[in-house]
């Protein structure tokens, strides 16, 4: 059967999938110089196609595609390809295996909206920013027990390896998905659910829901997905629907293969963001579709306005997004409450926690006269805020101007100026929202445990990507630190670990030093005297004793370390 034959199993996805046979002919045609075409480096493009004119001096002569002479050394020419090679699904099969030509591999392939290419043991994906059919249930059903290379690049291919390993050698999985923030790995992790959800549908489950509120197993495991991201997704600079916490997720199997049950682990929540945003972000999407009224009943429950601008912890960027409707968004995570078992009760209570932190930002205090003792401006914000905790709003406010503190074995109350209780008010709404997210997590688990039997399990890792912003928080430096630690792992076992097995085999090999040991970032943050230790002193230092000098003797020790 000719590969076009081949492809109509995928329906419309195939041409984003793979080459077609008058592409490939026409391929293993083209007119080719192997002598001369090569790539040269570019200020503006990083790399072009070239042609090789001569060599002289240590120099060579080449002339651009965009019809450019220019002189440059040896070590800046790369050997091209030959056109068979043009949109190789898997880049070891490349005769020259360079930086030019993976990008421009990767570059071609993206242009014909072929979004997955293989790398050996990996698969990369570049972000389409645009929906492409390719997740369709003929797809699903495409991928089902092949074999990696019988089928094109996809994370449905590598989920499926990943579900037959299992199968076959009886051990756990796990799918690593890592990229910088806006690279697409939320929307690749929950394809790989789905594919798990789909293939693996027990076979005793009918799409029935297990009760009016439950949905089944496999619709809670996909309906988790969007009430996380409601409460731990939001926008960054980089990315609409960043993720904001790292997750774990197992998907368990019972003994032939069945959905038994599944489970979620996150990090690193960054919960500085429920009460401070750059200009061009926003807060978790929650705040802002509890605020679309899309649902009146919830603007009366939690005593809120249709204003996000009404509410300073959630309006110091901005408070809309072109590629997010917060009203389809709200329906998705009121959905989701409920298919995942939510009582009302505890959806109501959860909204309510939600509307209260957004109420704490709106709280005043004043300096009491010829005193540095803080005392409320007014108390109806704080009334709101109490209502919807359960909690007398006096007593709230008491413990915020006059907190009760453990000195030795007994407690005692001490005062506290305005911006003292301010920065009480800042760490209680971050408080509120962490355990209430952890909380939901671990109903959600709850939910997820069916007690079925289970043999083994597989993982998908997802976490915040890596980004730099103009005001870096404590937790992006930790979700930094967490992928510099992730991507030494990929690079120890894709150039060290790999060159290990070849002499253990016996091959004839001269060890390569790739330069991609990331070990002196690493030792910087994490070993004894790094920047973790120091900010780790520093926080036990009270507030007076507190150095400005100590930030001279941080930046001093970082370059010791890194030098």
């Amino acid at each position: 059967m000719s590969i076009d034959g081949e492809m109509t199993i995928f329906g419309v996805a195939a041409q984003y999938l793979r080459k077609s046979e008058k592409e490939r002919t026409e391929a293993q045609t083209r007119p080719f110089d192997s002598k001369t075409a090569c790539f040269v480096s570019d200020e503006k493009e990083m790399y072009v196609k070239a042609e090789i004119q001569e060599r002289a001096d240590g120099k060579v002569s080449v002339k651009t595609a965009d019809d450019r002479t220019l002189a440059v050394r040896e070590d800046q020419v790369f050997p091209m390809n030959p056109p068979k090679f043009d949109k190789i699904e898997d880049m070891v099969m490349m005769t020259h295996l360079h930086e030019p030509a993976v990008l421009y591999n990767l570059k071609e392939r993206y242009a014909a909206w072929m979004i997955y290419t293989y790398s050996g043991l990996f698969c990369v994906t570049v972000n389409p920013y645009k929906w492409l059919p390719v997740y369709n249930p003929e797809v699903v059903q495409a991928y089902r027990g092949k074999k990696r290379m019988e089928v094109p690049p996809h994370i449905f291919a590598l989920s499926d390896n990943a579900y037959q390993f299992m199968l076959t050698d009886r051990e756990n999985q796990s799918i690593l998905i890592t990229g910088e923030s806006g690279a697409g790995k939320t929307v690749n992790t929950k394809r790989v659910i789905q594919y798990f959800a789909t293939i693996a549908v027990s076979s005793d489950k009918k799409k029935e829901a297990i009760n009016k509120m439950k949905g089944t197993l496999e619709d809670q495991i996909i309906q988790a997905n969007p009430l996380l991201e409601a409460f731990g997704n939001a926008k960054t600079v980089r990315n609409d629907n960043s993720s904001r916490f790292g997750k774990f997720i197992r998907i368990h199997f019972g003994a032939t293969g069945k959905l038994a049950s599944a489970d979620i682990e996150t990090y690193l929540l960054e919960k500085s963001r429920v009460t401070f945003q750059l200009r061009a972000e926003r807060s978790y999407h929650i705040f802002y579709q509890l605020t679309c009224n899309k649902k009146p009943e919830l603007i009366d429950l939690l005593l809120i306005t249709t204003n996000p601008y009404d509410f300073a912890f959630i309006s110091q960027g901005e408070i809309s997004v072109k590629s997010i409707n917060d009203a389809e968004e709200l329906m998705a995570t009121d959905e989701a409450f409920d298919v995942l078992g939510f009582s009302s009760e505890e959806k109501a209570s959860i909204y309510k926690l939600t509307g209260a932190v957004m109420h704490y930002g709106n709280m005043k205090f004043k300096q009491k006269q010829r005193e540095e003792q803080a005392e409320p401006e007014g108390t109806e914000v704080a009334d709101k805020a109490a209502y919807l905790m359960g909690l007398n709003s006096a007593d709230l406010l008491k413990s915020l101007c006059y907190p009760r503190v453990k000195v030795g074995n007994e407690y005692v109350t001490k005062g506290q100026n305005v911006q003292q209780v301010y920065n009480s008010i800042g760490a209680l709404a971050k408080s509120v929202y962490e355990k209430m997210f952890f909380w939901m997590v671990a109903k959600i688990n709850q939910q997820l445990d069916t007690k079925q039997s289970r043999q083994h399990f597989i993982g998908v890792l997802d976490i915040a990507g890596f980004e730099i912003f103009d005001h870096n928080s404590m937790e992006q430096l930790c979700i930094n630190f967490t992928n510099e630690k992730l991507q030494q792992f990929f690079n120890h076992h894709m150039f060290v670990l790999e060159q290990e097995e070849y002499k253990k085999e016996g091959i004839d090999w001269e060890f390569i030093d790739f330069g991609m040991d990331l070990a002196a970032c690493i030792e910087l943050i994490e070993k004894p005297m790094g920047i973790f230790s120091i900010l780790e002193e520093e926080q036990l230092q009270e507030e007076p004793k507190r150095d400005p000098r100590r930030r001279g003797h941080l930046s001093r020790q970082c370059r010791l370390c890194s030098g």
